[in-house]
């Protein structure tokens, strides 16, 4: 037996689209980072850039569990004195809501490379409208997969 080995014309990249409202924000990080690593492609690739196009929609209606929503986002300025916070109750509530979720989704891929440029495959919006209607997205309903995956 031979390991197959994709090479860049074997790759076939689809785009999806996924609606965030109900749904717990780590199962649906973990969800996304493994569309965009392509790791539910049989043909998987570590060192290829397989995964799909993903459209996240409804991320100011996200989930969170427990007491995330007063856990802190940390930051420096980068001057003496200068680290910030804000809690994900107040991203989420404030002009960005779709930052909590990249966050997310990005400490969930590896932190090399090649996990930096899967992330451009990534749109996240806060409302229910995307420009990416020309594409055709196939729809992905995260919250029929498993019943944990959706707060009420």
């Amino acid at each position: 037996m031979k390991t197959f080995s994709a090479t860049p014309a074997d790759i076939d990249k689809k785009w999806i689209v996924i609606d965030a409202e109900g749904v717990v924000l780590g199962r649906l990080a973990s969800i996304v980072a493994m569309r965009l690593r392509g790791k539910h492609k049989p043909s998987f690739t570590p060192h290829m850039d397989m995964g799909d196009n993903v459209i996240i929609i409804n991320a100011d209606k996200v989930q969170l569990t427990g007491k995330k929503r007063e856990e802190h986002f940390y930051w420096h300025t980068g001057h003496p004195g200068g680290i910030k916070s804000r809690t994900k109750a107040q991203i989420l509530e404030g002009t960005h809501p779709e930052r909590v979720v990249f966050q997310a989704v990005k400490r969930m891929l590896p932190g090399n490379r090649l996990s930096r440029s899967q992330l451009t495959n990534l749109r996240i919006y806060a409302g229910a409208a995307h420009p990416h209607e020309a594409q055709s997205p196939e729809v992905l309903d995260v919250k029929s997969m498993n019943k944990k995956n959706t707060r009420v």
